[in-house]
């Protein structure tokens, strides 16, 4: 029996697809907003696709902090993209 891949949905283009295919953004006990790339941090997490379109969507639908329940700084969509560019180039 095939070992069951656990999906998750991504907050740019509402698209379900494999976690590790997807940069978790995540909310720790303290409120602070992060990102995760190891899955395996404490805290509320949402997950985005690595790509800059997904996450233009996510920002001017205000998905990601809807869903982590606090406002993100500018930093952190910032160092997103930064990270995609990094990932893509």
């Amino acid at each position: 029996m095939q070992k069951k891949i656990p999906q998750r949905q991504c907050m740019g283009c509402r698209e379900r697809k494999a976690k590790k295919e997807l940069i978790r953004v995540v909310r720790g006990t303290d409120g602070a907003v992060s990102l995760d790339f190891g899955g395996k941090l404490n805290g509320r997490g949402a997950y985005i696709c690595p790509d800059p379109e997904c996450l233009k969507k996510a920002q001017k639908a205000k998905s990601l902090e809807r869903s982590l329940e606090v406002p993100i700084p500018q930093e952190v969509y910032d160092r997103l993209a930064k990270e995609m560019e990094q990932a893509n180039g």
